[in-house]
This record gives structure tokens, C-alpha cells and sequence, in this order.
């Protein structure tokens, strides 16, 4: 999936642009951007901000969208009334998700949008917010109201279709986000860290971009930010002599499943292989016992036309089924930490053999009845009862009343596993 950010160039990688890029690359997004300002700043100042011309923004813009496929846009610093002006022509028509971070004064106390573009800023970018983040210090400018409420209502009346206040309250140890929909209103709060740092709140606008790129709510996708803006803050750095940095630690298996997604999805044809209950992939970790040890998407990898989505994010015990089959499989093969499920095709199945897979199968019908009753025994049920001396490649079934027919493919790593699925693929 694809996300356009806008917004000012950051020489320190703390927000804008360069933050953008790292969290979009990080999470499996293709980032493309444009550059509204160019700044000179590091951890303890802003020392310059250049504006680029109306006729570089325009073409930044047209390269974007004249080209590529859309699925979410942050906008970020736009800086002045000029490119304000610029990116509404540009994006008053627009389709897809939009979600505005009001850039306007840095954590090093720097006014990064220019006081006589306010009112230009509520006309032109505020409408085009699907989704806007400010501040209490943000919405108190853009509004005149000290109460965070009020605020939300009011930039709510300006355009924006929801709207986030962050920091709507804050305590020693407790810091809660006021959101307003536009026929619910309600908090969510979380734990406080008192470190001063900078770019958190780009790395929520961030997450909330990536979030509604997949579809999910608004409610879904407040509750991500929220723990990946805590865990930002939580891994910030003190790289420079000022401030700290916000910055998310990708653990290892987390960026190893993340790749091996992306390959999933540039496979040809792969949305033909996504069953009715659809599809999830997994890691676990050494010697997994429970779905706890296993990395998996907590929603599923969906089919939406020919495109893949991931519907949720990369968790611990994300995923049930899968999960447990790659447990038992380890049980008697160490070496085997990772699984998808594909939709049942009986040439995928004969392809499989002709390549010289290892393939076993199990009859859902004879499942005793005790263990259907129980959760989540099912898979565990069939994987124990076919895993003899062979390590399998494939395990399949036909399904049973009220159940669908399935292909599990198994390998060592998310790798192994697409380079298997990437050879059966001309049966698809």
C-alpha cells in the first residue's frame, strides 16, 4: 500500500518528512512524498526554514498523483498561505483518506506556519481532513477555545470529519485523547512519560494515516496510535545535545514477517489464494508453547479486488489457527517457525507433489466430536495426528459441515514460506 506525505523536511529525522519515511517503510508502506519547506534543525533549535516555490510544490504533486496509486495522504507542515493554497487545488477532489497534523510551533518553541496563513489553514486544509490531530495547544490556536471540547466542535464545523484533540488531559502518569466523530464522541487514555522529546506527534498522525489506509475505524485506529506514539516515546534517544527523539525499535521478526507480506502481496495473481475466512501468516518464536509466542496479524491479510490488504496489525497472539498449527508442527520439527493458509485448490495440491513437496492431510469429518465442542482444538487435533517422521511442506483438508477447506504451507521463515508459495503460484 501506498502514502503520500507532505510536509517539511526535517534535517534531524526527529518529524516531517524523514520520520515519515522510516515509520511508513518500517510498518510495509511505499512512502512517497512531497516537500513543502526545507528546514535546518536539530535537537535544540530551528536555525532555518526555506519555503520551496508554488511551481515545485505543484510539480512535486502532479509527479505523485498523476502516477501512482493513493491509498492515504498526511498532511504535515505546510508553512504558508501559498502552499496552502496549493495543495487545496490539489487535493479538494481527492477520494482517498486524508490526515492533518497542524504543524504550528515546534517542541523547540519555532512557529512553523506563519500567523497571517491561519485563516487560510481553516478554510483550505482543515475541510480536507478525513482525520485532524491537534494538540490542546493546537486546536486553542486554530479555535480561540481553551476548552478541548469546544475545540474539537469547532474545528469539527470548519470541515474536518473527526477530530482528535491529543493531550485533552494529562496527569503524573496518565495522558488521555479527546476524539469527536461525527456521531460519537468519547477518551481513551494511556500511561504518561515524562521525557520531553520530539516527534511524537508526528508519529501519531503517522499511525493514523497507516491506519486508515487499511480501512480500519477510527476507534481501531486511535487505540494503535495511541501504543505506538507510547512505544516512541518509550525507545526515544538522546542522539544530539538537546532533546530526545522519538524512535520505534522494529524487532528483528517483526521486520522479517513485514518483508515476507510485501512479497506476499507483489506475487501474481495472489488474491486468488484468499480463502473466505482469509489469511493470516506467522512467526513464532523459538520453541513457542502458546499463540503468545507466535507473531501473527491480529486481523487478517484481505482480499479487496485483486489488491491484499493487512487488516490489523503485527502482534503477539494475533492469530489462533495458524498460529497453533505452527506450534504443533514444531513440537516435533524445532526448525519450523513460520505459516500461511491458503484457500484450498486441488492443483495447488498436485503442484505441490510434482515439485516433490512434503504433503499430509487430515479428514475433518472424523474429528471426535468432544474435540469440536472445545475452542481452538481442531487444528491442533489434525496436525497431531499426521505428523509422523516427514517434516511437511503442505498440509491440507477438505473441510467439514460449516467448515472451509484449507492449505497450510510451512517453512522455517516467512522467506522460506514465500519462496514456496511464490513456486506453486502458476497453479493459482
Amino acid at each position: 500500500m501506498n502514502i503520500l506525505s507532505i510536509g517539511g523536511s526535517d534535517t534531524s529525522s526527529g518529524a516531517g518528512i524523514q520520520s515519515d519515511i522510516k515509520i511508513f517503510s518500517n510498518n510495509g508502506f511505499y512512502p512517497f512524498t512531497v516537500i513543502t519547506a526545507i528546514t535546518s534543525q536539530n535537537t535544540k533549535k530551528i536555525t532555518s526554514i526555506e519555503p520551496v516555490s508554488r511551481r515545485s510544490l505543484e510539480l512535486q504533486m502532479e509527479s505523485v498523483l498523476s502516477d501512482f496509486q493513493i491509498d492515504a495522504i498526511k498532511i504535515g507542515m505546510v508553512f504558508n498561505s501559498q502552499n496552502i493554497k496549493t495543495i487545496h487545488s490539489k487535493l479538494k477532489n481527492s477520494k482517498f483518506p486524508i490526515v492533518v497534523d497542524p504543524i504550528i510551533k515546534s517542541t523547540t518553541g519555532r512557529l512553523l506556519l506563519k500567523k497571517n496563513a491561519l485563516s487560510d489553514y481553516r478554510k483550505m486544509i482543515i475541510p480536507l481532513a478525513d482525520v485532524i490531530t491537534p494538540n490542546r495547544y493546537e486546536s486553542k490556536v486554530l479555535t480561540g477555545f481553551s476548552d478541548a471540547k469546544k475545540a474539537a466542535k469547532k474545528i469539527q464545523t470548519m470541515g474536518a470529519k473527526n477530530v482528535i484533540i491529543t493531550g485533552f488531559t494529562e496527569s503524573n502518569n496518565k495522558i488521555s485523547d479527546y476524539i469527536l466523530e461525527p456521531n460519537n464522541q468519547y477518551k481513551i487514555s494511556g500511561k504518561k512519560i515524562q521525557i520531553i522529546n520530539h516527534g511524537s506527534g508526528c508519529d501519531y498522525s503517522a499511525s493514523m494515516t497507516q491506519s486508515l489506509a487499511k480501512g480500519l475505524t477510527i476507534s481501531k485506529s486511535v487505540r494503535i496510535a495511541k501504543k505506538f506514539v507510547y512505544q516512541s516515546i518509550k525507545n526515544s534517544i538522546s542522539i544530539g545535545k538537546g532533546i530526545n527523539i522519538t524512535h520505534q525499535e522494529i524487532p528483528k521478526d517483526t521486520k522479517n514477517l513485514l518483508y515476507a507480506i510485501d512479497e506476499l502481496k507483489q506475487i501474481k495473481n495472489i488474491h486468488k489464494v484468499i480463502p473466505e475466512c482469509q489469511t493470516n501468516f506467522v512467526l513464532a518464536k523459538t520453541n513457542p508453547k502458546t499463540i503468545n509466542d507466535v507473531l501473527g496479524i491480529s486481523g487478517r491479510l484481505v482480499k479487496a479486488g485483486k489488491e491484499i490488504i493487512t487488516a490489523g496489525e503485527l502482534a503477539y497472539g494475533g492469530s489462533q489457527h495458524v498460529a497453533s498449527a505452527v506450534i504443533q508442527i514444531n513440537k516435533k520439527f524445532p526448525e519450523i517457525l513460520s505459516c500461511i493458509n491458503i484457500k484450498y485448490n486441488t492443483k495447488i495440491i498436485s503442484k505441490a507433489k510434482k515439485l516433490g513437496f512434503v504433503v499430509l492431510s487430515y479428514d475433518r469429518t472424523k474429528e471426535p466430536t468432544k474435540v469440536k465442542r472445545q475452542e481452538n482444538s481442531s487444528i491442533i487435533w489434525g496436525m497431531s495426528s499426521i505428523l509422523k517422521t516427514k517434516c511437511p511442506d503442505l498440509v491440507y483438508h477438505k473441510g467439514d459441515f460449516g467448515k472451509e477447506a484449507m492449505i497450510l504451507i510451512f517453512g522455517q521463515t516467512p522467506n522460506d514460506v514465500i519462496k514456496k508459495v511464490s513456486k506453486l503460484r502458476l497453479s493459482y
